[in-house]
C-alpha cells in the first residue's frame, strides 16, 4: 500500500519486539518446583493498545492488537542439590497494526509462528531439590535464583516484509531473582538485561541493531492457601535504542507496567492462572493492555 513503509517500519520497531523483550510480569518465577515434575501449559495472551512515537515522527492514532497462543513445557530437576528447571515456549501469533500517516491510514495483518523461547533457572539459596511428597510440608523463607532466557531466530520471517512475527536475531536475558516469604505474604524482586544480536537482513538489505534493554520487576503476593494466590505486579524497562545501517534512531524506551495475577490449583495435577496488566508510563513503544489466561497440567516422573 502507498506510504506503508514509513508507518510500518516504525510500528515494527516499537510494537512487535517490545512484546518479547520488556513487558514481562512473572510472579513466582523462582518459587521451588519439586524435582521430577513435568508441567504442560497452554496460554492465550491478548495485547491491544496504542504505540507511542517521538514527536518528530508524523504518525498519529497508531495502534496494535496482538493475540498469542502458546504451548509451554517445563521440567524440574535437581542441580547440585538445588531446585532447578528448564522450559520451552512455542508461540503462534496473530497481529493487526495500523496508524494515520500524512492523511492515509495503512494497516497490516500477520499470522504465524513466532520465535520460541527457552529458559533454564536454578535456585542458589533457600530452595533445595525435593520430591513432590517432601515439598508439601516445606516452608521456604528466602530464595535467591538465577535464570537465562534464550530466544533463537526460528519464527516466521521474510526480509521483503517490514513487519514480521520473528525477529531474525538471537535474544538473551540473564536474570537474578530474590523472593522473601513472611507468613502469607511474599515479596519478589527481579532484575535482568535483554541482549540482542544484529538483524543483518532487515528490510531493504539493511542491518538493524538494538541496544540492551534493562528490566526490573517487583511482585507482592498474598497466598490464600496452598496453591491459590493473588499478586500485584509492576516493572520498569529502559534502553533498546535502535540503529539502521549506522543511523541512530530516537527511540530510547523508558516504560513501566502494572498489573495483577491470580493463580489457583484445581486439584493435584491441574491449575489455572489469569493476569491483567497495562502500561503505567510509556515514552516510546507499545502502551498495551494485556489479558492472559493459562491452564497447566503437571505430573511427576
Amino acid at each position: 500500500m502507498k506510504r506503508l513503509p514509513a508507518v510500518a517500519t516504525t510500528l515494527a520497531l516499537l510494537a512487535m519486539p517490545v512484546c518479547s523483550s520488556g513487558q514481562e510480569l512473572e510472579p513466582g518465577a523462582y518459587w521451588p518446583i519439586p524435582a521430577g515434575l513435568n508441567i504442560v501449559t497452554v496460554v492465550n495472551s491478548w495485547n491491544a493498545g496504542d504505540v507511542a512515537f517521538e514527536a518528530a515522527v508524523p504518525i498519529q492514532n497508531a495502534s496494535a492488537s496482538i493475540n498469542t497462543v502458546a504451548l509451554a513445557f517445563t521440567r524440574a530437576f535437581s542441580l547440585s542439590g538445588r531446585s532447578a528447571n528448564v522450559g520451552v515456549v512455542l508461540p503462534v501469533i496473530g497481529g493487526h497494526l495500523e496508524g494515520d500517516y500524512l492523511g492515509e491510514h495503512p494497516e497490516v495483518d500477520r499470522f504465524g509462528i513466532g520465535d520460541p523461547r527457552f529458559r533454564v533457572a536454578a535456585n542458589l539459596y533457600g530452595a533445595p531439590a525435593m520430591k513432590p511428597e517432601q515439598s508439601a510440608s516445606y516452608r521456604w523463607r528466602t530464595i535467591v535464583g538465577v535464570s537465562l532466557a534464550v530466544v533463537p531466530p526460528l519464527g516466521q520471517y521474510d526480509s521483503e516484509r517490514l513487519i514480521n512475527l520473528g525477529t531474525n536475531r538471537w535474544s538473551l536475558k540473564p536474570e537474578l531473582g530474590v523472593a522473601r516469604a513472611n507468613g502469607r505474604w511474599v515479596l519478589e524482586m527481579m532484575a535482568g538485561v535483554w541482549w540482542f544480536s544484529d538483524n543483518t537482513t532487515f528490510f531493504g538489505g539493511r542491518t538493524r541493531e538494538q541496544d540492551p534493554i534493562a528490566v526490573a520487576q517487583v511482585h507482592v503476593t498474598y497466598r490464600f492457601r496452598r496453591g491459590m494466590w493473588l499478586a500485584g505486579d509492576a516493572n520498569y524497562f529502559t534502553g533498546g535504542r535502535t540503529t539502521i545501517d549506522g543511523k541512530l534512531n530516537l527511540d530510547l524506551q523508558r516504560n513501566s507496567r502494572i498489573g495483577t495475577t491470580f493463580s489457583s490449583a484445581l486439584d493435584a495435577h491441574q491449575a489455572i492462572r489469569v493476569s491483567l496488566s497495562r502500561g503505567a508510563y510509556t515514552t516510546i513503544g507499545a502502551d498495551f493492555t494485556q489479558l492472559a489466561a493459562s491452564y497447566s497440567y503437571a505430573w511427576a516422573r
